[in-house]
């Protein structure tokens, strides 16, 4: 499957259970890179729009560049009260925005998918010159608690191949031969869910089992059994750190 197909039919679950960005986020973007109002901003990836509607709320213009079909239109009938965003079909390494025409360029919970190399020429074409660019990641914690422990072994279980696609294979190096120069900045951010919220936010990742896969029944019993051994007052808690990572490609 191509990676740009892989969330088509995890789009309810994704808009309903995936965590938004904590609003230090653009505190902080406003303080790093002076960012303003009046900035066009093209958000890479944009998937359902979580990320471009931070920037939305600010009063930016917003490109959505997104190559899925249904997280797009998603993305539009959730964001259609935004005059100032415009849905784009395009991807990271062919975005089709005009040369320099954007101040900012972001990625939320989207560049490991990307082509890096391509990906870094597009946004340095679209861009201003020496404008910024913005990565960031809400990366769950795995061994805080009992339950995202038990939660992290079931995905090592039943996902397909959840250890090969880990955003976490993002790092340093990686992040130095995509930046000039970058700054990374982490925020912690969080999720509470009852069983059937937790059962959405399993079922909106790309790697694991739906229905009709011999996978899905043992796996949505073990997931009850862990949530059943680790709820607190009939809850469980998501713990995440927001990464930011902003720099410069020049």
């Amino acid at each position: 499957m191509k990676s740009t197909e892989r969330f088509s039919n995890r789009v309810e679950n994704y808009v309903r259970y995936r965590p938004g960005y904590p609003p230090e986020v653009l505190s902080f973007l406003t303080g790093e890179l002076h960012l303003k109002p009046s900035w066009m901003i093209a958000d890479i990836g944009s998937g359902t729009g979580i990320l471009s509607e931070i920037f939305l709320r600010n009063g930016n213009a917003i490109f959505g560049v997104e190559p899925n079909n249904e997280m797009r239109i998603a993305a539009e009938k959730l964001l259609h009260h935004y005059s100032n965003f415009k849905s784009v079909n395009g991807t990271a390494e062919a975005t089709t925005l005009s040369p320099h025409s954007v101040d900012l360029v972001t990625a939320g919970q989207a560049f490991h998918w990307f082509d890096q190399e391509k990906t870094k020429k597009e946004f340095r074409r679209i861009g201003k010159p020496g404008g910024p660019a913005v990565l960031i990641w809400n990366t769950r914690r795995t061994d805080t608690s009992p339950f995202l422990k038990a939660y992290e072994e079931l995905l090592l279980r039943y996902s397909s191949d959840y250890e090969q696609i880990d955003h976490r294979h993002v790092n340093e190096t990686v992040l130095s031969k995509f930046f000039t120069s970058y700054v990374r900045k982490v925020f912690p951010n969080s999720q509470h869910f009852d069983f059937e919220g937790l059962k959405g936010r399993l079922l909106s990742s790309s790697y694991v089992p739906l229905s009709g896969d011999e996978r899905f029944a043992p796996m949505m019993a073990e997931l009850k059994n862990i949530f059943d051994g680790t709820q607190q007052n009939s809850t469980i808690t998501f713990e995440y750190d927001t990464e930011v990572y902003t720099g410069t490609l020049d």
